[in-house]
C-alpha cells in the first residue's frame, strides 16, 4: 500500500491518512468504533511510521485528524500533527488541551482545499502526557471566529503507539468499514431530503 507524503516546511505531512473514526454527527447508521492505530510505509529514503485517529463526518468530510509521524532514515524527525477542515483563523492556531491541562498551541503549516494542517515536535513530555491521558481536546477558531473544540479519547493509543503496526489488509479493512457507513449515511440523509421535499408538496397543495 502506498502512504504518499507531503513536504511542509521542510517536515513530512500527512502520511497513510485512513479514515479510522466516526463523528457524532451520526444519527441513523452505526458507526465504527473509534480507535487508534499505527500503519509504517517506507518512503524513498525514510521509514515512516503513523499512530493515528480520524474523526469523520457521515457525509465523508474531515473533523479532526491526529498523527504521530516517527521519520526514521536520511530524515529523522518525531512529529505531532493535527488536520482539521479548511476555513480556519490561522494565528489562533490549534488549542491542544490534554485531561483539562494548560492550553498548547500547535502553529499551522499549510492549508489544502480539503484541510489545514498544525504540527508541532513531538517531545518526550507531549508524548508521556499523551500516554497517561485520557482525553485530547483540540480547538480550531472558523472563519466566523467560533472555537470548535474537538475531544478524541486516548483510550488505546498507547497499545497502538508502542505496538506493531497493522497489516495492510486490516487498513483496506478500516477504510472500506467506513466508506460503507458514509455511504450509507450518505444515501438514508438523500432519502430525508426528498420525503421532506415531497411533503412540502403536499402541503403547498391543500
Amino acid at each position: 500500500m502506498h502512504f504518499p507524503y507531503r513536504p511542509l516546511a521542510g517536515a513530512v505531512a500527512a502520511v497513510g491518512m485512513l479514515a479510522a473514526a466516526p463523528s457524532a454527527l451520526a444519527q441513523s447508521a452505526p458507526a465504527p468504533a473509534p480507535t487508534w492505530f499505527k500503519v509504517c510505509a517506507k518512503q524513498a529514503d525514510v521509514d515512516v511510521c503513523n499512530t493515528q485517529n480520524q474523526i469523520i463526518a457521515p457525509n465523508g468530510q474531515l473533523v479532526t485528524a491526529v498523527s504521530l509521524l516517527d521519520i526514521k532514515g536520511k530524515t529523522n524527525r518525531k512529529i505531532f500533527q493535527v488536520s482539521v477542515p479548511p476555513g480556519r483563523l490561522l494565528p489562533p492556531g490549534i488549542a491542544m488541551v490534554i485531561d483539562g491541562g494548560k492550553p498548547q498551541k500547535v502553529d499551522y503549516s499549510v492549508c489544502f482545499a480539503d484541510r489545514c494542517i498544525a504540527e508541532a515536535e513531538l517531545t518526550d513530555n507531549l508524548l508521556a502526557s499523551l500516554k497517561k491521558g485520557g482525553e485530547l481536546t483540540l480547538t480550531s477558531v472558523n472563519f466566523q471566529r467560533q472555537q470548535n473544540p474537538v475531544k478524541v479519547s486516548l483510550t488505546g493509543f498507547t497499545g497502538a503507539f508502542e505496538g506493531e503496526p497493522i497489516q495492510q489488509t486490516d487498513a483496506l479493512a478500516r477504510q472500506k468499514q467506513v466508506e460503507e457507513w458514509v455511504a450509507k449515511n450518505k444515501a438514508e440523509f438523500e432519502k430525508k431530503v426528498l420525503e421532506a421535499q415531497e411533503q412540502a408538496k403536499g402541503n403547498q397543495g391543500n
